[in-house]
């Protein structure tokens, strides 16, 4: 298992699961729609895919510090289920995994004090159940709203969904974009849109799913970002995890610059979700490692970054008790639900 980045040998385990003073990032307050921002977004796709390449290719993380960096992933973790088949008792058997995703006697032996996910990510008629489940914790619950995953329901209806989700406890809400106005360039309408479901999630954050794999192109990212931000959104995600195509490295290299951009214009930190796809410990430490590397310590915690993920977790744990004990342990002693 390698990692890209020698600036990743900075934690132990006992570093990365200690429990940091709680810090509180201003929301996202939006800004009036810069067309000439937006149009003026390129993307060199060869210099990009070149980049993305040598990321996983450069340095590993061994031993203590892989543990630290793993421990550090576990925490960013929305921890999800969104299948058709979900039951109330399947989200608290989710919820107990957050409660405590990784078995205390390795943390122990790491020297690491409790450690949560960073959320739970669940269908809106799971909340009561998800709820019920992390009364007396801090841990977030994400709900998946405006018609997910297509996004095509009519929009009052996305916009009540989003009430509904809030009302009923969600403190996030992972809302679908139009996919039709990126591909047609109809940026003050994907503005409009964003703005307003911004809006219906009052005090709850908002993250802001692209669907990537079906925008057409890098630069429809990069613009498709930007627009989404100047409305207001709290974070933007990859993808629902529907498409054939979920996160990539170039993708998230081009959101990431976006991030960066936006921050360095308007001094507001906007959070990350790489989502789909990404279910080994290796795809974790290089995306924890682009992060680093692109955005800077500061979007390391979990209020700036997430996986969206439901089978990450087992491989994090097995690597971990690999770490402890010089043993794999089976996979289905780690399952998430």
């Amino acid at each position: 298992m390698s990692a890209p980045s020698p600036h990743l040998h900075t934690q132990t385990p006992q570093t990365a699961g200690a429990q940091l003073p709680q810090v509180t990032e201003p929301r996202n307050p939006g800004m009036p729609l810069d067309l000439n921002w937006v149009l003026s977004a390129q993307a060199n796709t060869s210099a990009i895919e070149r980049r993305a390449g040598s990321i996983g290719a450069r340095r590993s993380v061994k031993k203590a510090y892989q543990a630290a960096w793993l421990v550090k992933a576990v925490t960013c973790i929305d921890l999800t289920t969104l299948s058709g088949d979900d039951t109330a008792r399947r989200v608290e058997r989710l919820c107990a995994k957050a409660r405590q995703p990784v078995a205390p006697a390795l943390l122990e032996a790491m020297g690491v004090g409790p450690v949560t996910t960073g959320a739970v990510c669940v269908y809106h008629e799971m909340i009561p159940a998800a709820v019920a489940a992390l009364k007396g914790t801090n841990i977030p619950i994400a709900a998946v709203s405006t018609g997910f995953p297509a996004g095509l329901s009519p929009f009052e209806l996305r916009l009540r969904e989003i009430e509904m989700s809030v009302a009923a406890g969600a403190t996030e809400i992972d809302i679908v974009i139009s996919r039709r106005h990126v591909l047609s360039g109809n940026w003050q309408a994907l503005y409009d849109e964003m703005a307003q479901m911004r809006a219906a999630c009052g005090e709850a954050h908002v993250k802001a799913i692209l669907a990537t794999g079906e925008l057409g192109s890098l630069r429809n990212v990069a613009r498709a970002s930007l627009v989404c931000m100047m409305a207001g959104a709290d974070f933007i995600k990859t993808s629902t995890g529907k498409e054939s195509v979920n996160a990539t490295l170039p993708v998230s290299l081009v959101m990431i610059r976006a991030i960066r951009d936006f921050y360095e214009r308007t001094g507001i930190r906007v959070g990350y979700k790489p989502a789909g796809g990404i279910s080994k410990a290796k795809d974790a430490l290089t995306y924890l490692a682009l992060i680093k590397e692109e955005l800077g310590d500061r979007w390391l915690q979990p209020d700036l970054f997430r996986f969206g993920a439901s089978s990450l977790l087992g491989d994090i744990e097995r690597q971990l008790e690999h770490y402890v004990t010089g043993a794999y342990s089976a996979g289905y002693r780690h399952a998430a639900n």
